[in-house]
């Protein structure tokens, strides 16, 4: 249907709800490889123009965010290093809302919705939009029968922190736990977090599953090491508790609003019910493969010309400086690159001279 005969409505008590936007490109051209990045900033502008102190406090809470977005899905060419979008081919980029104030200013948005996204030297034409995941509270989740098994797909890299590193496997517990964090923080009704996940360990077995492991860039910084394809959960035949074994499946329904993992705001996590026909196709993945290699390539080399190698301000500092250079070898711009790192352009300016001073000095 066409934007411009298209309408959007649900109830003012909606806390979550998904929609996917059917875009086409203007003309043909090179993506570049984190614009995951630039949906992002798009997205939070497109709040801010209407609603300031929401678009702060999805910008800048510590707490959990109440939106997700989606990576492009559609065909795509490798071309170099970069991936290459057809004029006129259809690809789709999905929005969720995960709280009701979120919910109510999307619905009010799409009453006057713009018509193109620019990222940067690709501009899409918005050609649809429809709901693709449908309107709810967090209590009509509760009123899902419950099932003894659970399938999940996951459509873009899903990690988790785990001591300071991602892990990048579907352990119940990683899982699940990654869905009752932000069930508590958004939800009205909080549930015990430690008897929960302490029964999810005992009581839900992974039973089947189709994963592969890719490197992508994630966020505005670094690299993350996650898993794309499916997983099936199901419960043991002694779990005696119906309160858990509903919210077990609650949860599941829960996941493809809330994504999985960490990063669900920069397209990682993206997860759907049912069990995936085919893996993602690798090309779409492929440079931000390359990008997340050589930040991390560099990331090391920039740390054997810190002065002081131990704690985390030396790696930080390094892999800063690595995500420029990399970026900057990707054909971007040290002023596009400021503003996707949200930092001053001389500050970037100086970390990519300071870095490739220290690169020279390693061949010597």
């Amino acid at each position: 249907m066409a934007l411009d005969d298209f309408s959007l409505n649900w109830s003012e008590q909606t806390e979550l709800v998904g929609l996917s936007f059917s875009l086409t490109p203007q003309s043909s051209a090179a993506l570049y490889p984190q614009y995951a990045t630039g949906l992002h900033a798009w997205f939070l502008d497109q709040v801010r123009q209407d609603n300031p102190h929401l678009s702060a406090k999805l910008h800048d809470q510590a707490e959990e965010k109440a939106f997700t977005i989606s990576r492009l899905e559609g065909n795509s060419t490798l071309v170099g290093k970069q991936l290459q979008l057809q004029e006129n081919q259809s690809y789709h980029w999905s929005i969720t809302a995960l709280s009701q104030e979120v919910s109510t200013w999307i619905r009010e948005w799409m009453q006057h919705c713009p018509r193109e996204i620019n990222l940067r030297h690709v501009c899409f034409n918005i050609q649809a939009v429809e709901i693709n995941l449908p309107p709810r509270t967090y209590s009509q989740l509760f009123g899902i029968k419950k099932q003894r098994s659970l399938t999940l797909s996951f459509l873009s890299p899903t990690s988790f922190r785990r001591k300071g590193h991602h892990f990048p496997l579907p352990v119940p517990t990683n899982v699940f736990h990654s869905y009752l964090r932000r069930w508590n923080s958004l939800a009205s009704v909080p549930v015990d977090q430690g008897e929960f996940l302490d029964w999810v360990d005992k009581r839900v077995i992974l039973c089947r599953h189709q994963i592969e492991s890719v490197k992508v860039a994630g966020g505005k910084q670094g690299s993350v090491t996650g898993f794309i394809g499916s997983v099936e959960y199901r419960l043991s035949l002694s779990t005696n508790s119906p309160q858990f074994e509903q919210l077990f499946y609650t949860l599941g329904q829960f996941a493809p609003y809330c994504g999985t993992g960490h990063k669900t705001t920069f397209g990682l996590g993206q997860t759907r019910l049912g069990w995936l026909s085919e893996l993602p196709k690798a090309e779409s993945l492929a440079t931000e493969y390359v990008l997340a290699e050589r930040v991390e390539q560099l990331t090391e080399l920039l740390m054997q010309t810190q002065k002081r190698k131990g704690g985390t301000r030396a790696i930080k500092v390094s892999q800063v400086r690595a995500t420029i250079l990399a970026r900057q070898e990707l054909g971007e711009s040290l002023r596009e690159i400021a503003i996707a790192l949200e930092m001053p352009y001389e500050t970037v300016k100086t970390y990519a001279k300071v870095a490739q001073r220290a690169l020279k000095y390693l061949k010597y």
